[in-house]
């Protein structure tokens, strides 16, 4: 903030001084465009951490509340054991007492007391059956949240080690980002392609390559390229009809370069053509469109393991 409020002032003193160039006064003004965005895209990531947080915490706390109403339940079948005993201690006495009474009545009331025993002997296993129930229920949400907080650092690291493996093109269009207990990497295409071309620059197969390096030392992530245009039709000609195909097209272009390290894992692969119909920005504005003609890479990680848990538990 400090910084943005700083290049203000110097933009508003240069240009009521008129004391420097047109050139530096528009350098300057451009290094503010790129701090103020900066400043949005960190805020905006910062909302997306708040809400995955949140998030978490209502399972959790969901979960802990399932599991303190089981606990009142079980609570509740112990005191009724326990009700349920005294009964059988009043039953014992007055066996005592019948026992010499005739035989009939005798014979009468072990039956009762027999079947009261088994009763008895039944509720208290059952009982027992489900503490170690609710024991391994517990620890099993132990592990699903223990689990759930290494996938979450895991994929933290993950961001770290694409930003700097991918610091070299920071304000070239590039961006990285974790949210949702997901890694996403955004490339313009001013970084990527030519207008209306579906063939990769010499500086976006370098960025795309450095990115391959990071996913060949992580195989068992899931990894989705998402093609995006702007609503502008196509008005080129060839093989390309429209935007979908269009984004199609750029899609498998880099997959195709990331197919070309022999370490990435191809079955992790999957290309999709979104075409202008998942905007980051409005498109009325060049800078707008600019935004929203990009490849999005979407790295997930492997959720098998916290979905079998998760069956386990259910």
């Amino acid at each position: 903030m400090i910084k943005k409020a700083s290049i203000g002032l110097v933009v508003l003193a240069l240009s009521a001084t008129s004391c420097v160039s047109k050139k530096i006064y528009n350098d300057l003004e451009t290094k503010y465009s790129d701090l103020k965005k900066e400043n949005r895209s960190i805020a905006d990531e910062n909302a997306d951490l708040k809400k995955a947080k949140n998030q978490l915490e209502l399972d959790r706390d969901k979960l802990t509340k399932d599991l303190a109403s089981t606990k009142d339940d079980l609570a509740k079948q112990k005191a009724d054991l326990a009700a349920e005993q005294k009964k059988y201690k009043v039953l014992q006495d007055s066996y005592n007492a019948l026992e010499k009474n005739s035989n009939d009545a005798l014979e009468k009331n072990l039956a009762k007391n027999r079947e009261l025993l088994a009763q008895l002997e039944a509720k208290g296993k059952a009982l027992a059956d489900e503490q170690a129930r609710l024991d391994k229920t517990a620890s099993r949400l132990k592990e699903l949240e223990d689990m759930i907080a290494a996938k979450e650092e895991a994929m933290r690291k993950l961001k770290e080690t694409l930003s700097k493996a991918l610091t070299g093109f920071e304000g070239k269009g590039l961006t990285v980002e974790h949210k949702n207990g997901k890694v996403y990497v955004s490339m313009e295409n001013k970084l990527l392609f030519n207008s209306g071309s579906w063939a990769v620059g010499t500086e976006g197969r370098r960025a795309v390559v450095e990115l391959g390096k990071v996913l060949g030392d992580n195989p068992d992530l899931s990894v989705l390229i998402e093609g995006h245009t702007d609503d502008d039709p196509y008005a080129g000609s060839g093989p390309i009809a429209n935007n979908w195909d269009l984004s199609t097209k750029r899609a498998t272009a880099i997959v195709a370069i990331l197919s070309e390290n022999p370490k990435i894992n191809k079955q992790k692969l999957t290309a999709a053509g979104r075409s202008e119909f998942s905007p980051l920005a409005s498109n009325a504005t060049p800078e707008g469109k600019a935004k929203n003609r990009r490849i999005e890479i979407i790295l997930t990680p492997r959720l098998d393991e916290i979905a079998e848990m998760l069956n386990s538990i259910n």
